[in-house]
């Protein structure tokens, strides 16, 4: 099986210099707790309605002006959509 046959499409995305508001209000509306990040068709890193509170609400971040990019995990792994299933989980295995 492939990854594109169990993944949301399309994939819905947020640019590193959104603010945490702009990215909260996406995930409301699309009811999820996950964003990629992607600069140009690069992902590069992912933010979390978690990330959002613990790192930015928390320690008194404004939301409205506080970019994505200050609070986003960059630290990411991905895959084409292509890709079997057992390889992207045996990949998940060696984080």
């Amino acid at each position: 099986m492939q990854i594109k046959q169990i993944m949301t499409s399309p994939v819905e995305t947020v640019a590193p210099d959104s603010s945490l508001a702009d990215a909260a209000r996406k995930m409301l509306a699309l009811e999820i707790g996950l964003l990629p990040v992607r600069r140009g068709r690069k992902i590069v890193g992912i933010v979390s309605d978690r990330d959002i509170i613990i790192r930015g609400v928390a320690k008194g971040l404004d939301p409205e002006q506080t970019q994505v990019q200050k609070v986003m995990t960059t630290d990411v792994l991905s895959c084409p959509s292509g890709s079997d299933v057992m390889d992207a989980c045996d990949l998940m295995k060696l984080k």
